[in-house]
């Protein structure tokens, strides 16, 4: 059995962690063969805590200080500090069944893959109305496209991106570390640099993560902004888009902002204009009576297009700025907490 270093970046993680961790420490891979690195950005909300009466009880789980506070950083880190051949990430909004390393590390040797990774189940972090419509929307193919690591698939498949990664140590020597200019879309980044340099990213059926999104909708459309933000100097990094589903949510916020001018202009364009914003909500509610069961509240059915709304205009706008701060040469890094 190949030897694992998990790595797993923090930050302010209380209402996660617990869960994160138990999944881990279930986890059937020989324990004797795995080494558990918690990276720590200096949490203040009792996550520290936590990981440490963990590491105290599991010899095999240890936790690290990352003053930088950012995910790339903590990766960087935790690769350095670790051993094992095989390096898995982790994150701590999510829980993992107990085979899921196992599973990672047969699919990545027998695919020979440089990448592996699982689809996410997304499941909401509370009973609230707000938080089950977030994680309906993250999963729908109208929230996030054709992001089969979010929306699904039944066979194996090679893809542009997964979530989190299995990656073979050897491959960090080969083609270079995480990037720590990007506080966010640094596995966007990382994923596309493999592929540039003739490696594949592979997605596995079989099993599926637990993940538990934001659950208020100025947490999400924070996220979705971010996403958006780095998302052009990922381009501008790898030379070339790794997708055209990034363009969508630019493209939407565009269509509102000039529509809205020309539609003051002239009244053929004001009914281009609502026809234009019809369709769109008209599309996004026949989404989201596709993801609600007879069991849900019937809120929902206007929560989850306004949740799809915020996603793809904060997005949208997101990339806007992203543009604007690569043609005026403005510094991305003022640092954002995860």
């Amino acid at each position: 059995m190949e030897s694992i270093s998990v790595i797993c970046p923090t930050y302010n993680e209380r209402p996660n962690i617990t869960q994160c961790l138990e999944s881990v420490v279930s986890s059937s891979y020989e324990k004797d063969k795995m080494e558990v690195v918690f990276v720590d950005g200096m949490s203040n909300d009792g996550t520290r805590d936590i990981i440490i009466r963990y590491t105290r009880q599991y010899s095999y789980i240890r936790m690290i200080d990352n003053p930088k506070k950012s995910a790339p950083s903590a990766l960087n880190i935790g690769i350095r500090a670790t051993t094992g051949s095989i390096i898995i990430r982790l994150d701590a909004h999510a829980t993992y069944p107990p085979d899921y390393f196992r599973i990672l590390v047969t699919n990545l040797i027998e695919t020979q893959a440089d990448n592996v990774g699982v689809v996410i189940r997304s499941l909401p972090l509370n009973n609230s109305l707000i938080a089950n419509a977030i994680a309906m929307a993250v999963s729908s193919r109208f929230g996030v496209g054709n992001s089969y690591c979010r929306i699904g698939t039944d066979k194996l498949k090679e893809v542009d991106t997964v979530p989190f990664g299995c990656f073979h140590r050897e491959l960090f020597s080969r083609i270079g570390m995480f990037d720590e200019e990007l506080i966010r879309n640094q596995d966007d980044e990382f994923n596309a640099r493999i592929i540039k340099n003739g490696g594949k990213i592979v997605l596995i059926p079989d099993i599926k993560v637990i993940y538990y999104p934001r659950d208020e909708v100025s947490k999400i459309a924070k996220m979705f902004y971010q996403y958006g933000l780095f998302k052009p100097l990922v381009n501008k990094k790898n030379g070339k888009p790794a997708t055209i589903r990034q363009f969508f949510p630019l493209l939407f916020l565009l269509g509102l902002l000039v529509g809205g001018a020309m539609a003051f202009r002239a009244n053929a364009f004001l009914w281009v204009y609502i026809c234009f914003i019809g369709l769109y909500f008209a599309t996004a509610l026949g989404f989201a009576q596709n993801k609600i069961e007879k069991r849900h509240p019937k809120g929902l059915l206007l929560m989850i297009p306004w949740v799809f709304f915020v996603m793809h205009i904060s997005y949208g706008w997101g990339y806007l700025v992203g543009i604007f701060k690569l043609l005026i040469h403005s510094n991305f890094n003022a640092l954002t907490n995860r």
